[in-house]
């Protein structure tokens, strides 16, 4: 668990301590830095919203445009947690174990739901939801493939697949027609290319992220401190622009 700086435990009164960003919002979210934190919150709320997701989505047989309005809203509140919760546990050093295993499942929960929902009432290809849960599944065993030797970070390619993707879905969930159901085709047109290609390019990094950690390790075992070092520089860039651990879309 991420553990508390005693600057921010023990408030204003510490000689030289930096004001905590955020104020009082950001004190009092700085001594939650444990499972209730407010992140991890608003990560549980995403995973309990995709059961109610799904009740929403396939109610009155899964063509109600009502029901599926309201399936949206469901989908939009989880798609925006997913931002705050992240940027809250990165800004008030609330990171924790359980907030990096569930935060990344409850992605892949609400996102794998709809998606197969769609495909399972007609309304989007099956190979489509096939591409994306494919990409996610693989990305997943990549990160366990590499995850000794360092962590990749989120390209920006990463940040607009996953814009594209939930900006298409959602538009598939609402019963869209005419010229804004065309536009939905496209943008997830978009949001597979984004999947296929951003996907490719986390293969290639964890390949060369995966032979500088081999690399490094028999400089090690081969004694000489020097080369693995220069190869630790090397490394070091890439995982600082992290964000976060696992934070690879």
């Amino acid at each position: 668990m991420t553990q508390v700086p005693a600057s921010a435990a023990g408030g204003s009164g510490a000689p030289g301590a930096k004001p905590v960003r955020g104020g009082k919002l950001g004190a009092a979210a700085m001594d939650q830095a444990s499972l209730w934190n407010v992140a991890n919150l608003l990560t549980m709320i995403r995973l309990l919203l995709v059961p109610g997701f799904v009740m929403l989505l396939l109610a009155n047989g899964g063509y109600d445009p009502a029901w599926r309005s309201f399936a949206w809203a469901a989908f939009a509140i989880a798609m925006i947690t997913d931002l705050f919760d992240g940027h809250l546990a990165r800004t008030y050093n609330l990171v924790t174990d359980f907030g990096k295993i569930a935060d990344p499942i409850a992605d892949k929960a609400i996102m794998g739901a709809a998606l197969i929902c769609l495909s399972w009432l007609g309304d989007l290809p099956w190979w489509v939801t096939l591409v994306i849960l494919g990409r996610e599944l693989g990305i997943t065993l990549l990160r366990f493939w590499v995850i000794r030797y360092g962590v990749i970070p989120a390209s920006r390619g990463g940040k607009m697949k996953t814009l594209a993707q939930g900006t298409a879905v959602g538009m598939y969930v609402l019963a869209l027609t005419g010229p804004l159901a065309t536009l939905r085709f496209w943008v997830m047109a978009v949001a597979v290319v984004l999947t296929v290609v951003t996907g490719l390019d986390y293969v290639k990094q964890a390949v060369v992220l995966r032979r500088q950690g081999m690399a490094e390790a028999s400089a090690e075992a081969a004694g000489t401190p020097q080369a693995a070092g220069a190869l630790e520089t090397a490394v070091a860039p890439e995982a600082s622009e992290a964000g976060e651990p696992g934070a690879a879309k």
